[in-house]
């Protein structure tokens, strides 16, 4: 259980499924349906779904490429932290709206993987929460240019070490979006 005291709550955290970070990406429709597919089970189930948007350079805040997806939409009052690093911890709200939701357990999906997805799975876990990556709702751009494996191993290979993560009264781990449980 998580280490964070009196938070027993789950969320789902939904990052960067922005139209810059995640079109072009492998299996981007099937992440993306996996995604919808799992914030209505959030909302018919109550749980939170917390969204992160980040914005840079690439992403401009109000852009086309900084729009979340069209197949995904953020319904009122579903929390929308805006973040500037990978982690989407740092110099974000997250933390306090988290606070406010009692939540200790994440949830978590979108993009990219081989960035902010694991710099925030990480994140989480040094900051006492219990998080799961959801093993096939990520995804992350082609970088093999760049010397990255591709795309393909990279996502295999975060569901790999995520799976064996662990820490000192945290649970951390991988689950297919069918098998979710809130």
């Amino acid at each position: 259980m998580t280490t964070i005291p009196d938070r027993p709550h789950t969320a789902l955290l939904v990052v960067d499924v922005q139209h810059g970070a995640i079109d072009g990406a492998p299996r981007r429709d099937e992440v993306v349906a996996n995604i919808a597919t799992l914030v209505d089970r959030a909302r018919t189930q109550e749980v939170p779904v917390v969204w992160v948007q980040h914005h840079d350079e690439q992403l401009q805040r109000g852009s086309d490429a900084w729009q979340i997806v069209h197949e995904l939409a953020r319904a009122e009052p579903e929390p929308l932290v805006e973040k500037s690093y990978g982690d989407a911890f740092e110099e974000t709200s997250l933390e306090q709206v988290l606070a406010e939701l009692r939540v200790g357990r994440l949830l978590v999906a979108g993009a990219q993987t081989d960035q902010c997805i694991r710099c925030t799975l990480h994140g989480a876990l040094a900051r006492g929460y219990d998080t799961t990556l959801v093993s096939d709702a990520h995804t992350t751009e082609d970088l093999s240019a760049y010397g990255a494996p591709p795309p393909e191993q990279v996502i295999a290979h975060t569901n790999l070490y995520w799976t064996h993560q662990e820490a000192p009264g945290r649970t951390a781990g991988t689950v297919a979006s069918g098998e979710v449980a809130f």
